[in-house]
Formats: C-alpha cells, sequence, structure tokens
C-alpha cells in the first residue's frame, strides 16, 4: 500500500516535469490569468467524479483548518512564485524556491511515525545538487536590490514544504478536497489577475492545447496524485524524488527541440538519480526475511 501511494506521488513529480513544455507552447498569457484557466480545469475531474457520486459530497465537509492548509498551500505557493520572479532574476529564485523537497526531507522528521536518516538527507542534498546544475547553468549572483523576490522564493519553499508536510497530518481527509482547492485558487488567481494584469488570449489552437495540457495535468491530476502520496506513501522518498522534476523537464524540453543536451545535464541526472536511490535504499535493498526449513 506504502509503496503503491509512493508510486502514485511520483506521478505527480513526472507531470510536474511537462510544465515547463507546456508553459513554453501556451503563448504568452500573464502568470495569474494562466494559472486561473488551468486550475479551473484542473478542477474539472474532481467536479465529474462529485457529480456521478454525489454522496461523495459529504467529504468535502472538512474542518476549516484543512481548507485554509489546502488553499494557502496552492495559492499561497503560487502567489509567492510569481512574486519572486517579478522582483528577482529568475535563475536565483527558481534555487531559492526548490528548497522545498528538502525542507520535506528534513521537516518530516517531526511527522508522527517517521525517522529521518542520514541517507535521506544526503540523498536531498544530491538531488539540490543536480538542480543547481540544471537551473544555474549560466551561473547564480544573488544582489542585494533583489531582496524582495529573494525572500518571496523563500517563502514559497517553506509554503509548499509547510503544505506537503500538514496535509500528512490530515491523512484521513479525502483527496476529493483537492477540487475545492482547485477552484478556490482559480477565483483568487482571476482576481490577482484583474488588479494586477492585462488580459491576453492564446492566439493559436496549439497554445489552447498547451493551456489545456496544464490544466489537466500539471495543474490539475498532479495535484490529487500528490494529495494522495504525501498521505499514504513515503514522504521522505517523495521529497527527495522532487528534485527530478527540473531533470526530466529539462530532458523533455530536448525531445522536443526547446533546449540542447550537455555535459551538465548528464551530471544533473546523475545526481538525482543517485540521490533518489540512496533516499530509497530502505525499499529497494530491503532485506527478505530468510525461510526456515520445517523439522522432519
Amino acid at each position: 500500500m506504502k509503496v503503491k501511494a509512493t508510486l502514485i506521488g511520483f506521478s505527480a513529480i513526472l507531470m510536474w516535469s511537462l510544465l515547463a513544455l507546456f508553459t513554453a507552447a501556451s503563448g504568452t498569457m500573464p502568470p495569474f490569468q494562466l494559472s486561473a484557466i488551468c486550475f479551473s480545469i484542473g478542477s474539472i475531474p474532481g467536479l465529474v467524479v462529485l457529480a456521478l457520486k454525489p454522496e461523495r459530497l459529504a467529504l468535502l465537509r472538512q474542518p476549516a483548518k484543512v481548507w485554509i492548509v489546502g488553499i494557502a498551500g496552492l495559492f499561497g505557493y503560487h502567489f509567492l512564485y510569481f512574486t519572486a520572479l517579478r522582483n528577482a532574476p529568475a535563475v536565483e529564485a527558481g534555487l531559492i524556491a526548490y528548497l522545498w523537497p528538502l525542507l520535506i526531507v528534513v521537516g518530516s522528521a517531526l511527522l508522527p511515525g517517521e525517522r529521518l536518516r542520514w541517507y535521506h538527507v544526503a540523498g536531498a542534498i544530491c538531488g539540490l545538487a543536480g538542480t543547481i546544475l540544471i537551473v544555474a547553468r549560466n551561473g547564480v549572483q544573488f544582489d542585494d536590490a533583489y531582496v524582495m523576490g529573494y525572500s518571496a522564493a523563500l517563502a514559497c519553499a517553506f509554503t509548499w514544504s509547510g503544505y506537503s508536510l500538514l496535509t500528512r497530518r490530515f491523512e484521513a481527509v479525502s483527496t476529493d478536497v483537492v477540487t475545492g482547492f482547485c477552484l478556490a485558487t482559480a477565483a483568487l488567481s482571476f482576481l490577482c489577475h484583474l488588479g494586477l494584469e492585462t488580459t491576453v488570449w492564446p492566439e493559436t489552437a496549439t497554445q489552447w492545447i498547451a493551456v489545456a495540457g496544464l490544466g489537466l495535468l500539471p495543474v490539475g491530476a498532479a495535484f490529487y496524485a500528490w494529495d494522495y502520496g504525501v498521505k499514504n506513501g513515503n514522504i521522505q522518498i517523495l521529497g527527495v524524488a522532487s528534485y527530478a522534476a527540473p531533470v526530466l523537464s529539462t530532458l523533455v524540453l530536448i525531445a522536443f527541440g526547446f533546449a540542447e543536451p550537455s555535459w551538465r545535464i548528464a551530471l544533473a541526472c546523475l545526481f538525482v538519480t543517485g540521490g533518489a536511490v540512496l533516499a530509497a535504499k530502505d525499499i529497494i535493498f530491503r532485506h527478505r526475511p530468510v525461510e526456515t526449513q520445517p523439522a522432519e
């Protein structure tokens, strides 16, 4: 059961690896407008399930703290991430924001029934090294002038890691509530779009398909899979495995002609894969009990 849930959680990471490709193909739609549309699309599968099984509507009756954590996690992360990109260079902001897998691994020690081992932390650090190779391929330079953007990126990392860890504490809460989180995030993103952005619509069918792909997978189904994974799977392995997203994303961009292969990518794959294997060594290399022969 735990292995299956961990694999479902990992499917979210695979879907997030398509984020850059779909975003690049979606045109020039401003981020909050894109977020509002994608989260609206992302809520459709959940709404279909609730329409077909109306008895599951009762599962949406949850304490206020569940809704606060869920909406703060999904909307808060995206709001802070967009704020960071508006107020700091994308490379530095992205690196700081991508501390969240490491924070999940370290923070998991605070969860009931979890034990943080040295190889979990070592695996997360290997994954971070791989991410740095990918994201900072043109160098990194932190400047005091962008402290607001850096602060928003750091808050972004703590927001998503905090959401993931707190979600584990709500393991009895059905994943159906993610539908509500998506709808609330879509509404709040729309309000931010009205106040901060100029509306830009996709101009081609390809761009509309990319927007639909974003809403159905990395900004849709991925959140349902992640919710189930962190509640029922191995959260430390999922935290480390999350560093695969930027590497896989780059490989996808290469496959579709949006990026060029390089030694950095190969080395990053080695770091991320090695870190994931190290963190998951208890599952991959677990000892099977020795079978004893019955006495004759």
